[in-house]
């Protein structure tokens, strides 16, 4: 057997967690950018340097053998050093030019957040940005973005969060829809309207049931997961949704409902690991950041 320690490929490593996570070679090449038969000689020469068999197929996948399994608690190790690593070095850079990655959900991204990188374009033209829109969590800890906003206060350690605003949301409708139905001047004249669920109909009633606004799950005529959907939906007149007020604001052709009950507050979080913190880059965005999303409306 070779001497595991010689000449140790981290490109291996890299090849072997990938592929124990994903579960299969095409999978692990993807995320790796790498191509199959490439990530698959990298294995086997892991294999070949380690004198032990890594994986067993399973129909079209791949199983971690006990071997493989014992190995992938010090890969594991490896990687979280490596990020370690990374963001140390990140954090410590002065270089104001480069990317700078920033996650929030579809519809900060597409509504509020514009406005604001516009400017930053305008008071830092050698950031680049790249902005991911996704209502999923994406791990900071793991460099999937460098900034996030968030509606919930992340709970790592690692990370550095600051509460920047607390927005409320509201019941909100076309004029058009509320012509044909009424206006609502009581939250009993809700029962004769039509709602629209950002998630399951019947959690989403439950949830505002909590908030006191009583409607039936039967009320509800469209559901989605997404926010951009959600709020096409309540633009095209066919239901009352809830939004923040900020994205309301934003929208035209736009009315509150009962407009002196605020359904939730809405916590706004800016969050960055705290090594990257220290990168001038990223502070000079997280701080642009914080300072417009905690700015009086219309400010």
């Amino acid at each position: 057997m070779n001497d595991p320690a010689a000449a140790f490929d981290w490109n291996q490593a890299r090849a072997f967690l990938a592929t124990a996570q994903s579960g299969s070679l095409s999978a692990a090449a993807r995320q790796l950018g790498q191509t199959q038969p490439t990530l698959g000689r990298q294995i086997a020469a892991l294999e070949d340097r380690l004198g032990v068999q890594l994986f067993d197929r399973v129909g079209r996948g791949l199983v971690l053998t006990q071997a493989g399994r014992d190995l992938m608690v010090h890969v594991r190790m490896m990687e979280e050093a490596a990020t370690r690593f990374s963001l140390a070095a990140s954090g410590r850079s002065e270089e104001t030019a480069g990317e700078v990655s920033i996650t929030a959900s579809d519809v900060v991204a597409a509504y509020t957040l514009p406005p604001i990188l516009a400017r930053l374009a305008r008071t830092a033209p050698e950031i680049r940005i790249r902005l991911i829109a996704s209502n999923d969590l994406q791990d900071l800890t793991r460099r999937e973005a460098d900034i996030a906003v968030r509606h919930v206060r992340p709970t790592q350690g690692d990370l550095t969060a600051r509460l920047v605003t607390e927005s409320t949301a509201r019941l909100h409708a076309t004029p058009g829809y509320l012509d044909r139905i009424g206006r609502p001047r009581a939250l009993s004249d809700l029962a004769r309207a039509a709602f629209i669920a950002m998630g399951p109909a019947e959690e989403f009633a439950r949830q505002l049931g909590l908030r006191g606004i009583p409607i039936d799950a039967g009320q509800i005529t469209h559901s989605t997961d997404s926010g951009l959907a959600y709020w096409a939906l309540v633009r095209e007149g066919l239901g009352i949704g809830v939004m923040s007020d900020d994205v309301a604001a934003r929208t035209p052709g736009i009315e509150a409902i009962l407009p002196d009950i605020a359904v939730v507050q809405v916590p706004v979080w800016l969050v960055t690991h705290r090594e990257l913190h220290t990168s001038r880059r990223i502070r000079l965005v997280f701080d642009t950041l914080a300072d417009a999303l905690s700015a009086p409306a219309g400010a």
